[in-house]
């Protein structure tokens, strides 16, 4: 099993319902998301999935999240925008344009502020 991974960044601003703090109120963050795609086998030339391939379509995932207020992206899935449902709706778009049987999506991170992150994956394939 090999383990390929790249990481991005985007800017957008969110707030927490059902919250009781701080987070509540309006804020933004700069956020960083980190992917780990498993695969199986090597292609001829010896590649799990392309960097290029897998940077595309992390790139174009957080192009519809950058700049934007999470709250109404998210909303419309039903998710509360918090790191972990980021996290999960990244995950579910990025296996969805790159996730073959033989490579997949193994877990995404997403980190809000340096040192704090949440990370989303499907133990399936103990």
């Amino acid at each position: 099993m090999f383990e390929i991974r790249t990481e991005a960044s985007f800017s957008a601003a969110h707030h927490l319902r059902d919250y009781d703090g701080p987070c509540e109120n309006v804020h933004g963050h700069n956020w960083l998301v980190r992917v780990a795609m498993r695969c199986r086998e090597l292609n001829d030339a010896g590649i799990g999935i392309d960097f290029r391939t897998l940077r595309g379509a992390l790139a174009a995932i957080l192009s519809e999240l950058d700049h934007t207020y999470l709250n109404q992206v998210l909303g419309e899935t039903g998710m509360n925008p918090s790191s972990e449902n980021i996290a999960r709706y990244v995950y579910g778009k990025l296996q969805e344009r790159v996730g073959t049987d033989n490579c997949r999506v193994a877990r995404v991170e997403v980190f809000e502020t340096p040192g704090n992150s949440a990370t989303y994956y499907q133990d399936d394939d103990a």
